[in-house]
Formats: structure tokens, C-alpha cells, sequence
């Protein structure tokens, strides 16, 4: 005995298996990614660079200069207000 609609809900529940399938296929990709980035941390930090600086340094990178411009004066505007600078 079918129920009603029973086909549909088939369709959507295979559906629904591949997005999640799909989902975490890129979920282990990227925690393979994110591994990778941490060996190449780990390697320039060996070679005495700073992986603070280095973070610092692709953070500003992604940004627009505009953007970072206006980021820098407004944290010298602020270490200026606090005797900072």
C-alpha cells in the first residue's frame, strides 16, 4: 500500500542525500585546506618568519586599499586618543 505522495518524498529524500553528501565532501576538503595552511604556518614560523605578521599581512592583502586605508586611520586616530602614539 502506497501512501500518498510517497514518490515525491523518494525523489526529495535523494535529493536531500546528495546536497549533504556534497556538503560534506567539501567540509573534508576544506579541513584539508585549512591543515595545509597550518603546515605552511608551522613552516614559516621554522624559518624564523612571524605568522602573526604573516596573518596580518593577507588580511590587508584581501582588503581594498581604500579600505585598509581607512581601517589605519582609524586605529591611529584611537592609539592617539590613548597615548599610544
Amino acid at each position: 500500500m502506497r501512501r500518498h505522495g510517497e514518490e515525491g518524498h523518494n525523489v526529495a529524500a535523494e535529493e536531500l542525500r546528495l546536497l549533504i553528501e556534497r556538503v560534506e565532501r567539501l567540509a573534508e576538503e576544506k579541513k584539508g585546506i585549512a591543515d595545509d595552511i597550518k603546515d605552511v604556518f608551522a613552516e614559516a614560523k621554522g624559518r624564523g618568519y612571524d605568522p602573526k605578521a604573516i596573518k596580518a599581512i593577507i588580511s590587508i592583502r584581501a582588503k581594498k586599499r581604500e579600505e585598509w586605508q581607512s581601517d589605519q586611520a582609524i586605529l591611529e586616530t584611537y592609539m592617539i586618543a590613548l597615548g599610544m602614539m
